[in-house]
């Protein structure tokens, strides 16, 4: 069976298109576009009616490519931008009525177990690992071993929405970074209590922000070909060091780091950070696989 996934994330939509048998899910056609859907307003609740119209002009492209390739079966699934958004019912039917696309709106629970899914399929998960998938809207952490779901949850701390709320100066100020910590104090208390529980020993990022960390440290590595790497935890630490400390102009010019993550780099190295810290955890990998991979794995579970 030939299928399509949209993930219709805050920042990115994505499109992957991939034949699936009982055994195997064989990409064929991928792509992604940076809709920024989260733009302006994100903790106000709001998709802003640019930010709309890029989103449906983008499924629009999406609607040609799924015509073009014969797709047999087409799942599109938004998170936290458009579950959050008082008008994002009003997204979803236009997406229908304008794109051809009918839009499932899952919940944290939901997007979480893809998450868990995708990052499964690429063999990363050793010992109880802590899988965290750093959103523009949300981030997903997920407590696992590599043969099930131990403990899950969402939270409204995506990287898009911590920016807005706290990213006043260039570099970001003591005061800032302050801030976001004091805050993930307050929203992490269940998550920390669930680390001390279950131990994890191994943190393994989920594709977006990652991706950028891995292409930074692992120099000639071909992520987009890779289903996992790891990441020298102390490599990433001046990685990170070096990119909270930077400038809006300085990381412009660094290698191997796209527009689109410019800014929102910082906060995802703040939160990761953090939860290095909190955890003790000393292990760190990628998992280029992520939600839109889960729900493939999930269709071909179906064929078995």
């Amino acid at each position: 069976m030939r299928a399509a996934v949209i993930d219709l994330g805050t920042n990115t939509f994505h499109l992957i298109i991939a034949d699936i048998s009982a055994s195997d899910v064989k990409i064929i056609y991928k792509t992604n576009v940076p809709v920024r859907l989260g733009q302006g307003r994100i903790n106000e609740n709001i998709i802003i009616p640019e930010a709309f119209n890029r989103g449906v002009e983008t499924l629009k492209t999406f609607k040609q490519e799924i015509e073009k390739h014969q797709v047999q079966q087409t799942l599109a699934i938004a998170t936290s931008a458009v579950r959050s958004a008082a008008n994002g019912s009003d997204f979803v039917k236009a997406a229908k009525q304008e794109a051809g696309i009918s839009i499932e709106v899952v919940d944290g629970d939901k997007e979480a177990e893809y998450i868990y899914k995708g990052v499964k399929a690429t063999g990363v998960i050793n010992g109880t690992s802590l899988i965290m998938d750093i959103g523009g809207g949300s981030t997903e952490f997920i407590i696992c071993d590599h043969q099930k779901l131990l403990w899950k949850k969402s939270y409204n701390i995506g990287a898009a929405r911590l920016m807005q709320a706290y990213f006043n100066s260039d570099p970001i100020s003591e005061q800032d970074k302050t801030a976001i910590i004091n805050h993930l104090d307050n929203e992490l208390g269940d998550l920390k209590q669930a680390c001390t529980s279950f131990k994890p020993n191994h943190l393994v990022g989920s594709a977006g922000a990652f991706e950028t960390f891995a292409g930074m440290i692992l120099k000639g590595t071909d992520i987009k070909n890779t289903k996992s790497a790891p990441i020298e935890i102390t490599a990433y630490k001046n990685l990170s060091e070096k990119l909270i400390t930077s400038t809006h102009a300085e990381r412009e010019n660094m290698p191997d780091l796209i527009k689109l993550r410019v800014d929102m780099i910082v906060i995802a190295a703040i939160l990761t950070n953090y939860i290095v810290s909190m955890s003790g955890i000393k292990q760190i990998s990628l998992s280029t696989f992520d939600l839109k991979m889960g729900v493939l794995y999930s269709l071909s579970e179906l064929k078995s």
